[in-house]
């Protein structure tokens, strides 16, 4: 059986409800439920199970010198342009430190054979989907969540998820590892 993995750092619950408050005003977005608000480290795509398996023990491996560190919901903005498909708050990395882990997981895909990533990592938190948003609606939601700020929060580890995509409605994720950092 094959499955649909990524790593991500989850949201504490206080952000991501702060997070949900701002979903409103953009007709026909598809909003991200508060239990699937993450920070994705790196998409893997389908494995089976003997290469999920060699990828959990290549994450280990790459992740088991770092350390805990913080990190801060700021800002917002959109993917797509002129025809935005998403609409996400920003992460900070002050530290570089999340930079290092999204490196850390690249390696460890690229360990076990799988294609490099091929876009440059951008930080964010995908709050909606959109398709024929109108272009308006999306920079107004970008100018209201531009001063969003959330408190610092710290990341202890991460988890390698899978993702059951659902027609007509959220993505079901199950955390299959989960790594501590503990350097």
């Amino acid at each position: 059986m094959a499955l649909r993995l990524f790593a991500a750092i989850p949201i504490p619950d206080d952000i991501a409800r702060r997070v949900v408050a701002l979903m409103r005003g953009l007709p026909g977005a598809r909003w991200t439920p508060a239990e699937n608000l993450h920070v994705t480290l790196r998409f893997f795509g389908e494995l089976d199970e003997p290469n999920a398996e060699d990828l959990d023990a290549a994450i280990d491996a790459a992740v088991a010198p770092m350390r805990p560190f913080s990190l801060r919901l700021k800002g917002a903005g959109a993917f797509g342009g002129a025809d935005p498909h998403a609409v996400w708050i920003g992460v900070e990395d002050a530290s570089g430190d999340l930079a290092r882990l999204a490196e850390a997981c690249e390696r460890a895909a690229r360990s076990v054979g799988l294609k490099p990533e091929t876009r440059r990592f951008t930080p964010h938190l995908t709050v909606a989907k959109t398709r024929g948003t109108d272009l308006d609606r999306v920079m107004a939601f970008q100018a209201r969540c531009a001063l969003f700020e959330s408190r610092p929060f710290d990341v202890p580890g991460f988890g390698l998820y899978s993702s059951r995509v659902r027609p007509g409605g959220p993505s079901l994720y199950r955390v299959e590892a989960e790594y501590v950092l503990a350097g």
